[in-house]
């Protein structure tokens, strides 16, 4: 450990990166009740701290390994970093990137004057290959997380946060995606600063690290949440974990509604656009205030990257105002009868602003509305609920539901009468062209699909969901058909807002 501290203050990160401002946000810290900084890592050379360690590691390269070049597989900030630094430097590099990967990346990547191949669907696919052209063309290999000298510079920005607060902090919130930054600069402020608590914050859908400190050893997830990309790693490092085992004070999970809503408070404090891992600290930052009843500390959050793929900003948009618990969503059941919508609209929302309306006839008996109410905070949206029980209102909360927000709301219109035997599957396949038309012709024609919904959201995957018509006594082969598919698939047969409107 005293090896890496020296490694650390003895960081070539300033030949290539920037010491970023600490800048405190006024708006957030009046509205969180704490003194909030954002460490400004997204004003890097690359919009990414991952400059830091790849710079490192890079420069410490021996004369052989600089002339022969380097390596490396990413589908994101690593590849800007490895390569910006290889320009810096003067020397080779080849970066593998699957075939999903945004253009703008790509283009990114190749501006730096780097070698670009595009291989594979994933990145374990890409890095495979990246294994294979290293042992052919001899270049090192430089990781992303799980090595001293990326994990020292990265462990720059904690030396930075003491010389610009001067030690007088609190606590600070980090995106935690292989570990390679919060392994650094939990060992930099722990030994310097031991007060000040170290926070990692995950994607719940994305959360190896908080997974294996709670095991006592690293796991390998099954499957990783696709929105915060710059964070979906199946498995942290051997180092990393180590480093963060004994040096981390906790982990916080949030879901992609606080993430979308923490990219629009850091848009509103600094007019700059963070992607998804790069709001992840304020995310946990806020969600760890309200549990813990916090007030009156002095709180850091990194912001981590400002890789935005532009068409994603109507997606996260949209998931803001769930984030921000200021959208209820609400299935509720209303008479089959003329002036029941009239009713419904004047004596229970009232006042209230919709922010969205759908209804489709199905049958005579009652009519199913799908509505979203503007509501200041949970409470609020307890209470409106409450009211509709009151009435006599049947109705379900589908705020938290990720079918009804990701699909359901944009296709309501009512239960088919003809369709039978029916299930229902929300898929994820790696977004490229014609990749749409692939997932379609992997389905086959042995079963009918009787529901289909895809809507194109600015990501590296695609979300499709799919009704099919299983004949009876095929049961038994479903199983083997998802899993022969080789896509990542949640079954959505019992979710109530599929029963209510589809």
């Amino acid at each position: 450990m005293q090896q890496l501290f020296k490694e650390i203050l003895t960081s070539r990160v300033y030949e290539a990166a920037v010491e970023t401002p600490l800048e405190e946000s006024a708006w957030l810290s009046e509205r969180m009740g704490n003194r909030i900084l954002l460490k400004r890592e997204d004003l890097q050379p690359v919009f990414s701290f991952k400059l830091r360690g790849a710079y490192n590691k890079i420069a410490h390269l021996d004369a052989s390994e600089l002339e022969k070049g380097v390596i490396t597989a990413s589908a994101g900030n690593h590849a800007q970093g490895v390569a910006f630094s290889a320009r810096q430097l003067g020397i080779p590099a080849l970066i593998v990137m699957p075939v999903t990967t945004p253009q703008i990346k790509v283009a990114a990547v190749k501006a730096f004057g780097a070698e670009v191949i595009l291989f594979g669907d994933n990145y374990s696919e890409a890095a495979d290959h990246c294994d294979q052209l290293r042992e052919e063309r001899g270049m090192t290999f430089i990781h992303p997380f799980d090595d001293d000298l990326v994990i020292a510079g990265q462990g720059t920005i904690a030396d930075e946060l003491l010389r610009q607060t001067a030690g007088k902090l609190d606590a600070v919130f980090l995106p935690v995606g292989g570990g390679g930054l919060i392994a650094g600069v939990a060992l930099y402020l722990k030994t310097l600063c031991p007060h000040v608590k170290v926070i990692g914050v995950e994607p719940e859908d994305s959360d190896a690290m908080s997974r294996s400190l709670a095991a006592g050893h690293p796991v390998c997830l099954d499957t990783v949440g696709i929105f915060a990309d710059g964070v979906a790693v199946r498995a942290v490092g051997r180092r990393t974990f180590e480093l963060c085992q004994k040096y981390v004070d906790e982990i916080v999970r949030v879901d992609t509604d606080a993430i979308c809503s923490a990219i629009k408070q850091i848009y509103q404090s600094t007019r700059s656009i963070v992607e998804p891992a790069g709001a992840l600290a304020v995310a946990g930052l806020e969600k760890y205030i309200l549990e813990k009843q916090i007030t009156g500390q002095t709180l850091v959050a990194v912001n981590s990257g400002a890789n935005m793929n532009f068409e994603r900003l109507r997606y996260v948009a949209e998931r803001t105002m769930s984030g921000e618990r200021q959208e209820g969503l609400f299935a509720v059941t209303i008479p089959e009868r003329a002036g029941a919508l009239k009713t419904f609209c004047n004596d229970i929302v009232g006042d209230r602003n919709i922010t969205e309306f759908n209804y489709r006839l199905a049958d005579r008996s009652g009519a199913h509305i799908f509505v979203g109410i503007t509501v200041r905070n949970d409470l609020e949206r307890e209470s409106f609920s409450k009211q509709l029980h009151e009435s006599g209102y049947l109705h379900t909360d589908l705020t938290t539901n990720e079918l009804a927000k990701t699909h359901v709301r944009y296709m309501v219109g009512g239960r088919s009468a003809v369709v039978g035997r029916e299930v229902l599957y929300r898929f994820w396949f790696p977004e490229k062209p014609g990749a749409l038309s692939r997932f379609l012709g992997s389905m086959g024609a042995d079963w009918n699909i009787s529901l289909f919904h895809y809507r194109h959201q600015g990501g590296d995957f695609g979300r499709v969901l799919i009704g099919l018509e299983i004949p009876q006594g095929e049961e038994y082969s479903l199983p083997e058909f998802l899993s022969n598919l080789g896509y990542r698939y949640v079954c959505e047969s019992d979710n109530p807002a599929f029963k209510l409107f589809l």
